[in-house]
């Protein structure tokens, strides 16, 4: 359920707006989207596991939140980064 450390790498490398930036809100989000996917695909076996679904309501939330704030700051890398990211919205 976890994100490797190889992966967690990767994602900052791929979503990183300059050489330094690893908790960029773009790097964010994109973290957190990766967490929700694991747990999406933890809960396809395990539909019983309610106490990890309340941490998965908590990711979704915070994730929200980040993309409101990227939203009123800059509109431009918001539409950016659903794209990439794959997000409805």
């Amino acid at each position: 359920m976890s994100i490797t450390k190889e992966k967690t790498e990767e994602l900052i490398a791929e979503n990183r707006l300059h050489e330094t930036d690893t908790g960029g809100t773009e790097v964010q989000v994109a973290l957190l989207t990766e967490r929700i996917k694991n747990l999406t695909e933890h809960f396809k076996t395990h539909h019983k596991d309610h106490c990890s679904r309340r941490g998965l309501l908590k990711l979704v939330g915070q994730r929200r939140r980040l993309l409101n704030y990227l939203k009123r700051k800059a509109v431009n890398r918001y539409r950016d980064l659903i794209a990439k990211l794959g997000l409805r919205r």
